[in-house]
């Protein structure tokens, strides 16, 4: 899909960031008017901007009452999270596969941050890193149609992934799983990285299930769990 571009690209991004940041909320309704007052531009490019947001599912128009921020689709992210699974285990493998030096280089970036880190970074540290990691495996892996689609993925469940970093348990299994993951990596062990992988990544997507409306509304006024 064609992404609007100049003021409509800016509106469209500072709406799906809003989105992911729990400031808009799956229900809440606003008119194209409320859209251009907030941003200071004419309706037309903030049509242009819901019309590429609804293409790809983060709105939709009501007759006669504006837009609404989408409910959250379970069954459609759960898919994602099954689509993920298969993608990162295969390029566990690919890299696996690959000679010490040419796996090494493209990840001691994230060696450096969740294994070599001398103490636990915060949680926002932890949190802006998380996507970082498994698409740096995927890519590394080698195929680039692989990380196009991982990268897509990626996006779709962001909100989710959040979600999963308002919760302060979750941020220092993630840290501690990541790194365990990234070890056996390194190592070319490639049962226990996958088994490692595939634990870490269901852990998250059972939260899916477990997404309500009220913790959306915590999250949006910063309560942490």
């Amino acid at each position: 899909m064609k992404k609007p571009e100049g003021i409509a690209e800016r509106i469209y991004r500072l709406l799906k960031q809003e989105i992911f940041d729990f400031q808009l909320l799956p229900g809440d309704r606003f008119s194209e008017n409320d859209i251009a007052v907030r941003m200071a531009a004419s309706r037309t490019p903030v049509r242009q901007a819901l019309y590429a947001l609804e293409q790809e599912g983060y709105v939709e128009v009501q007759p006669r009452s504006g837009w609404q921020i989408k409910a959250v689709d379970f069954d459609h992210l759960e898919s994602l999270y099954d689509l993920r699974i298969v993608l990162e285990l295969e390029a566990v493998k690919r890299l696996c596969a690959l000679p010490a030096e040419v796996r090494s280089r493209p990840l001691q970036a994230l060696k450096q941050f969740w294994i070599d880190a001398p103490q636990l970074p915060d949680g926002a540290e932890v949190a802006s890193h998380d996507e970082v990691f498994p698409m740096t495996l995927v890519e590394a892996a080698g195929n680039p149609e692989m990380a196009r689609v991982h990268r897509e993925i990626t996006e779709k469940i962001r909100i989710v992934r959040r979600l999963d970093f308002t919760k302060r348990p979750r941020v220092s299994a993630t840290y501690l799983e990541h790194g365990q993951i990234l070890l056996a990596i390194l190592n070319r062990q490639l049962q226990e990285a996958q088994t490692r992988l595939h634990d870490h990544i269901a852990a998250s997507q059972k939260e899916v299930r477990q997404i309500t409306l009220h913790m959306l509304h915590q999250a949006k006024h910063g309560v942490i769990s």
